[in-house]
């Protein structure tokens, strides 16, 4: 399977026909179809449903689209990384994170390190945290910031002080607002959004106790900001760590604790025994100095100024 012919392939399926690929690609029609045609042959499955107007994709070739893209931009990466002159550092450092209070550590890093670096540049990843280790795991992630636990024989780490302190969003008017702190008996049988994440789930029902087998779950979500959403309709409260906050209008969203209080800790990490570019190398160090890297120690206690 040749990069040139997945280039190809993804070019078509943006152009949704064969012509205007061909055009694009500034080839001919007939080469454009051998190729695509040698391609599902190699691997064996058929990926396009040819109509009168436009092609569009089966379910393989949906799932070789999001293969292609991802190959196409570590190769990209890769030759960027290839590229960079030890003297004179330049190059993209890709940061992946969620909607975490931690990430305000970014902007004072970043900033030093600029100064020194000016030629290197930032690509800020959101996701939630299975798909920010995923994309470290397949070297498309240099540095995440994420919520422990973290697998230690996979990553190296800095431990944050920065508490991600879990909190209900609501509406202001709401009867629970008048409270101080959120019980787990408070949101028995009321309309509630989780977070998608098994793990996280999970942890919150340890937390719920015998209260959770009495939710009412109506959502679940993989970001806070959609959830806020349906906060702000009236149509749910929302678990959420408390990260995100700072963007929110208050007239319209507000949170409150839990009680008793549910926390978590949170890290900056990136990968063991991973060969990165200069510039992901040079940025790496410069956290470690600047972050005081030694496992377990407290790192962080900044929070928006």
């Amino acid at each position: 399977m040749e990069i040139r012919v997945l280039k190809y392939f993804l070019t078509v399926v943006r152009e949704e026909g064969i012509n205007r690929a061909a055009e694009v690609l500034h080839i001919t029609q007939p080469t454009l179809s051998r190729q695509l045609s040698g391609l599902e042959e190699e691997i064996g499955v058929k990926l396009f449903e040819r109509g009168a107007r436009k092609i569009t994709l089966t379910r393989e070739g949906m799932l070789l689209r999001r293969r292609a893209e991802e190959i196409l931009s570590l190769v990209q990466k890769t030759e960027e990384e290839l590229t960079e002159q030890e003297e004179l550092v330049d190059g993209k450092i890709v940061i992946g994170s969620g909607e975490l209070a931690a990430v305000w550590i970014l902007p004072d890093l970043i900033g030093a390190f600029s100064e020194k670096y000016p030629l290197v540049t930032f690509d800020l990843f959101t996701a939630n945290a299975d798909l920010v280790k995923e994309q470290m795991e397949k070297g498309l992630v240099d540095v995440g910031i994420l919520l422990e636990p973290i697998d230690m024989e996979k990553f190296d780490f800095i431990r944050l002080h920065q508490k991600e302190r879990w909190v209900v969003l609501m509406r202001p008017g709401d009867p629970l607002a008048e409270k101080e702190a959120v019980s787990a008996k408070d949101l028995e049988g009321r309309p509630l959004s989780l977070p998608r994440r098994t793990n996280v789930q999970n942890e919150l029902a340890s937390w719920f106790g015998d209260s959770f087998s009495k939710l009412r779950v109506l959502f679940t979500n993989n970001f806070t900001t959609n959830a806020a959403v349906m906060v702000q309709s009236g149509l749910t409260y929302a678990m959420a760590v408390e990260g995100s906050l700072p963007f929110w209008d208050k007239e319209k969203i507000i949170s409150r604790p839990l009680y008793p209080d549910l926390s978590a800790s949170s890290v900056l990490a990136w990968r063991k025994r991973q060969m990165f570019s200069p510039a992901v190398t040079r940025f790496i160090d410069h956290v470690k100095k600047n972050l005081d890297f030694r496992a377990g120690r407290e790192a962080f206690t900044g929070w928006p100024r």
